[in-house]
């Protein structure tokens, strides 16, 4: 029986502390699920399917090499509930700081009640990457900074083009 695990997230943008856990996930799951919220009251810098397709691109190579099957998929619902629609028995979740600790452990308590078969593991941020959130990266890239120290290269070259377009 494959051991499936989902990594949500907004993923806008993909940063190189998502690609941490991502690479941390690939050692505990058969195939892992990257969830991709999409929540109609946000307005993202990249649209849904711009971000499926730069995880893909990105994550693809590293999944194929630690052997695990990855699927990038686009929820709208509760995480739980994307979670039992993709089989998924681990929810991933990354730690960067107490802050996040306090928050991830309610949401997990909450997530625990609405799906028993739901086990959320914790990985804690290598400390290299523990800075790095999207939304500073979109906050410095929108000023003209340098982004390329906290995304991936493509996730930049990207993400200069539409700063360019706007």
């Amino acid at each position: 029986m494959k051991r499936t695990a989902l990594y949500p997230g907004s993923f806008d943008p993909l940063t190189n502390g998502h690609m941490d856990m991502l690479r941390a996930s690939f050692a505990l799951a058969d195939r892992l699920v990257v969830a991709v919220g999409v929540h109609p009251a946000k307005a993202p810098m990249f649209s849904p399917e711009d971000r499926v397709a730069l995880i893909e691109d990105v994550a693809a190579p590293l999944a194929k090499k630690a052997g695990v099957e990855l699927a990038v998929r686009t929820f709208d619902n509760l995480v739980v509930d994307f979670a039992i629609e993709m089989e998924a028995s681990l929810l991933i979740r990354g730690l960067r700081d107490g802050t996040d600790l306090d928050y991830e452990m309610q949401m997990a308590g909450m997530n625990r009640s609405m799906a028993p078969g739901l086990q959320t593991v914790f990985l804690p941020a290598s400390p290299q990457d523990r800075h790095v959130t999207a939304t500073l990266v979109r906050q410095i890239a929108g000023m003209g900074g340098d982004i390329t120290h906290f995304v991936p290269p493509a996730v930049a070259d990207r993400l200069n083009d539409v700063l360019r377009k706007a």
